[in-house]
């Protein structure tokens, strides 16, 4: 383990379609029929209200990796299973630019980046890997009715080491779906232990399943709550999350070991699993602030004060440099790299500013949204999932302090924050065009 201050070890747990507003301590918990005490003792290390992500699981995936947004790696949505998908080779990811700095990697969870040889999380910088290649709700392929194997990939939890071929442990069915997290931990607790007696920093990377549907919890949790099975998951991804952080202080690495929490996307919209963003409209796949903001936790012992929030704007891809900034070593630098290293709002966000003013919000390969400062200027209006009315001949634009539901268009009358808006599309898309992994995307296979 590493005992170098200037050389922390990371673990980044990564909860799946978690909404802003389903934690204690984001106002949810006992409000959603579920208590969440180990997630909100977390947060008393260190809190984010405007950490920002893309539109779905693929896409922010995808930026967390590799610091960049999706519409430059050709990571633009979650596709079926035996169709191209992944990050191309070209790309250099976080857990790569880790290693070469001397740290051991491993990955257990959800990847989503990557389905054949060549993508797989242990060809892409993670030293073992254990978990799914794709999405869970892949988990109700077998107990469909009609689902037919030899048209139908089945799915599977795989393994693998790097310089090895990855291969498949077991089908990944519904009876799995409700034990997989609790499998996930076991191969983090274990991991951990093995480095903790070696020299190295290490980077652990544990994308939990839940709480994306179908949200089954563990046989131990059910009717925990009496509040039905999301709730049940809730308390269990509580629990899942508080094993990790106790192993961390058992194998006595807390104090050099940076710990980030956060979630892929707003939350589920298909009932009867639909969560809740609180006081944000919107859920995934939409540019609304709901789908846009999740909770995001940092506990960093003697670097992040205790009890300190911040509304200051982060972007997904700032944690791919600012991880590489607490790991004293630098992004890459023969390609744009949207991450803007937020180290310095983390140490004193009493006191700090973001670096970052504003973000473009793609879905798939479409300009939804610009948001800037406290202003979002939406150019595809859909508040809600499947009901776009298409792009605005003139745009909407909300302030979300003011009015967080994004419900009153006040363009009208703050034209002005046209400008700085505009400027930053435009500055985009110059980017965009000068950006030479661009044309790798037609060697996507």
């Amino acid at each position: 383990m590493s005992k170098d201050p200037s050389r922390p070890n990371i673990v980044l747990i990564l909860a799946d379609n978690l909404g802003w507003g389903e934690l204690g301590c984001y106002g949810g918990g006992a409000l959603r029929g579920a208590p969440t005490p180990r997630i909100d003792h977390l947060a008393t290390e260190g809190l984010l209200h405007n950490f920002n992500v893309e539109s779905d699981c693929v896409p922010t995936r995808s930026a967390l990796m590799t610091g960049r947004h999706p519409i430059r790696t050709g990571c633009l949505q979650s596709v079926p299973a035996g169709f191209p998908q992944g990050l191309t080779p070209w790309e250099k990811t976080l857990p790569e630019c880790l290693r070469e700095a001397g740290y051991a990697t491993a990955h257990h969870g959800k990847w989503h980046l990557g389905d054949i040889p060549g993508r797989y999380p242990s060809d892409r910088g993670f030293d073992e890997w254990f978990g799914i290649p794709r999405t869970t709700d892949e988990s109700q392929f077998t107990s469909a009715l009609g689902f037919d194997a030899e048209v139908a990939e089945l799915p599977y939890i795989m393994q693998g080491i790097t310089g090895q071929p990855s291969t498949d442990v077991c089908v990944y069915d519904l009876e799995k779906r409700r034990l997989i997290d609790e499998m996930l931990v076991e191969k983090s607790k274990d991991w951990l232990s093995r480095k903790a007696s070696a020299g190295a920093p290490f980077f652990l990377y544990h994308p939990l399943v839940h709480l994306h549907f179908p949200t089954l919890p563990h046989l131990d949790f059910v009717k925990a709550t009496g509040n039905g099975d999301f709730s049940d998951s809730m308390a269990e991804m509580d629990f899942r999350v508080g094993q990790i952080l106790d192993h961390i202080d058992d194998i006595g690495v807390r104090d050099n070991t940076v710990v980030l929490f956060a979630s892929d996307n707003g939350p589920e919209f298909r009932p009867p699993y639909r969560g809740t963003a609180g006081p944000w409209s919107g859920t995934y796949h939409t540019a609304m602030e709901g789908s846009l903001r999740v909770p995001f936790i940092i506990r960093w012992p003697g670097n992040v004060p205790q009890n300190v929030t911040s509304n200051e704007v982060v972007h997904v891809t700032d944690i791919f440099t600012t991880v590489l900034a607490m790991a004293g070593t630098t992004k890459p630098d023969d390609r744009p790299i949207d991450g803007i290293n937020q180290v310095s709002l983390f140490q004193s966000p009493a006191v700090e500013k973001s670096k970052r003013e504003g973000f473009p919000f793609y879905i798939k390969d479409e300009l939804r949204a610009i948001k800037w400062r406290h202003w979002k200027l939406h150019l595809v209006w859909e508040p809600k999932v499947n009901q776009s009315s298409g792009k605005l001949e003139s745009p909407y634009l909300f302030n979300t302090l003011r009015d967080p539901k994004e419900e009153s268009d006040i363009l009208a009358y703050n034209t002005w924050v046209l400008q700085p808006i505009m400027k930053l599309r435009t500055e985009f898309q110059k980017s965009l065009a000068d950006d030479p992994a661009r044309a790798q995307l037609g060697t996507r296979m």
